[in-house]
Formats: structure tokens, sequence, C-alpha cells
């Protein structure tokens, strides 16, 4: 097989079966993928700004997090809330696509959709594509996040208690479930499930006493069924979209600074949420991104513990509070606010590459 760039548009792929000339497949790469990534410590107004993009893509990815994040879309007199589900699904014309490298929690995804659908958004079933490969969190992550949290005593992360860290955890450590393994021989889930469920309480003992392994099982065998429809390989769906040139848009949740690499470690998020994750997260070339847009907003804002070196403790910094309604989307927690940080904007700049 031989490959050739044609302008820097076009590959060809040539494929010879002995001394037959197989016929060459042209990709067209001229409608590049849109990315929104957020530069600060996340809540910057990426779901806006989403918004705004989605009004005429065809697609809009979700690619890392999990329903740690929060993004709000107001449509008239109506506020939709997302957390799992990428924003751009309130275009009632575009698929949602939450990829492989996002962490998922079905019960809390299927009470997202419910309470967008009560609000006048409908058929987000029909319209939502889950990734094989995406890792399930459970409602053990959830309270092994509590309890990792309590145990640091005075130095908290300030985490959303979500079980994404955790659950990330059980993806590197090779003890993780996927959505395939749930629609899959089910025994085999339940064996594993109950083998992720001994090595936690190998750890907290008082989980025994906690954990109902057959109920969740039992639950789950429901949840299975119901996800099966949305649930699909996205790889090669993506891969055909791209060269079925559909406008596509990648929305990034948390921030660059909030990213487990890049951000301001230990005081992060468990993914990565800068531009490398969106390739990692999706299963996309890095040439066929475009535009990157990094959202940044006029101060800044944080939750959680870590530093803050613009950080404003005074009267103003309550002012900022009241006046741009500084309360987290996800946990409902006041926001730390201060002065933008150009420093902090120009490094998210260096990593991310952004176009706009």
């Amino acid at each position: 097989m031989a490959m050739a760039m044609n302008g820097g548009n076009n590959i060809e792929v040539m494929s010879r079966n002995g001394d037959v000339p197989m016929k060459k497949q042209r990709f067209n790469t001229r409608v590049p993928v849109k990315v929104v990534l957020g530069s600060q410590w996340g809540d910057e107004g990426k779901g806006k700004i989403v918004d705004m993009l989605a009004a005429d893509v065809e697609i809009c990815c979700r690619c890392q997090g999990g329903n740690n994040a929060g993004h709000t879309v107001v449509v008239g007199d109506k506020a939709y809330d997302f957390h799992l589900l990428p924003s751009g699904i309130v275009n009632k014309n575009c698929t949602a696509v939450i990829g492989n490298g996002v962490v998922i929690h079905l019960p809390n995804l299927f009470e997202e959709i419910k309470k967008n659908e009560d609000k006048g958004l409908t058929g987000l079933k029909k319209r939502l594509i889950i990734s094989t490969r995406a890792h399930l969190v459970f409602d053990l992550h959830q309270q092994v996040d509590g309890m990792q949290e309590q145990n640091r005593g005075k130095n908290l992360i300030g985490t959303t208690k979500k079980g994404i860290g955790p659950a990330y955890s059980s993806k590197a450590t090779r003890n993780g479930l996927r959505i395939a393994d749930l629609l899959g021989d089910y025994s085999y889930f339940s064996e594993q499930f109950s083998k992720l469920v001994d090595f936690y309480i190998r750890q907290f003992p008082e989980l025994k006493e906690v954990v109902n392994v057959e109920a969740e099982l039992e639950r789950y065998k429901v949840l299975r069924e119901e996800v099966r429809p949305m649930v699909r390989d996205t790889i090669p769906y993506l891969h055909k979209a791209i060269i079925d040139c559909k406008n596509i848009l990648i929305e990034g949740a948390q921030s660059n600074i909030l990213d487990i690499d890049f951000g301001l470690y230990p005081y992060v998020t468990s993914s990565n949420c800068s531009v490398g994750g969106i390739c990692t997260g999706l299963g996309i070339p890095p040439h066929v991104l475009g535009d990157v847009f990094g959202v940044a907003k006029a101060y800044l804002t944080r939750v959680g513990s870590g530093g803050f070196p613009t950080e404003l403790t005074c009267d103003k910094g309550q002012i900022l509070v009241d006046r741009g309604h500084e309360y987290g989307v996800t946990t409902g927690r006041r926001r730390r606010v201060g002065w933008l940080d150009m420093v902090m904007f120009r490094y998210s700049n260096m990593i991310n590459g952004f176009t706009s």
C-alpha cells in the first residue's frame, strides 16, 4: 500500500494485489474538524461558544471527562444543563457522539436525558451515539471518590465526588469495565464487576456494608438494554464522517489548567482536556483538526483547592461572584474568583495552538 499527499488537502491510497493495481481512493480533508477548549480553570463559557458554532454542524463530540463537567446553554427562557451530553445536541439536526475517552455513569446519563427532554429537547436518544470503548463509572467509584477525598485531610483537591478519578484509575489499572463489556456476555460482566468490588473493599473495608453486588447487577441488566440502541464503534463512524466532509465540532470539558499533565497538579481533573485528548479520546488523526477555539473569560474563576495567584477575596471578588452568577453547574459550589491571568493564557496557547 502507498500513500501520497496532493496539495496538502487530499490523501490518495493505492493498494496493489499481486500485479493488479486497485482503484485509488481519495480522502478529502478540506472540511477540518473544529475544536472548542477551555484555556483557564473551566467555566469560561464553552457551552455558549459551542451553541453558536453548533448551529450548522452535523456532529458534535465529547472526547474526555464525565459528568463532572457542566455546560449551560440558554435558549429563550429555557436553560439546558449538560454534564455528559455534548451541548451541541441542542441543535435538532445534530448527532451527538460520546467518545471512547469519556467515562460514563449510565444512571446519571439517562437522568440528564430525561431532564432536558422535559424542557422540550426531543429525540435525544435517537441522536446520541456512545462508543463501545467508553468506560463505565459505577456508584462504587463515586463512593470511593468521597472516601479518598476525606482521607486527604487538609490537602483536599476539591473533587466533585462523581467517581471520575477512580473510574480513570480503574481504566489505567485495567480492571475497569467498558460499555462493550456491559453489552456482551453478562456472566463475564458480572464476574469482572464482582472482582472490581473486591479490589476496592480490600482498600476500604467499610464498602462491604455499602455495596450490594446483586442489586447493582440487576440494575445494570436493565440499563444495558436501555443503552444498547445508542452504542456503536465510533471510530469508523467518525472516520467515514470526515471522509464525507461532514461538519464536525468537538467540545472539550474542563480546561487546560485542569489537564492531568499540564494543569496545576495535583489539583487537576483525571483526563487530558488539552488538544491531545481530542485524538486519543475519539480515535481521529491530528491532521484533520482545523480551528482550535480557546475560550477565556475576562476574569478568572475556579472550583476546588489549589493555587490561585490573582484570587480576589475582598468585596470586589464578591461582586464578580454575584454579577457573574459564579456557582458550579455540577456541584452548586461558589466559585473562587480573581483577575485575568495572561501568563496562564499564554501557557495554554503554547500547548493547544489556539487559532482563535
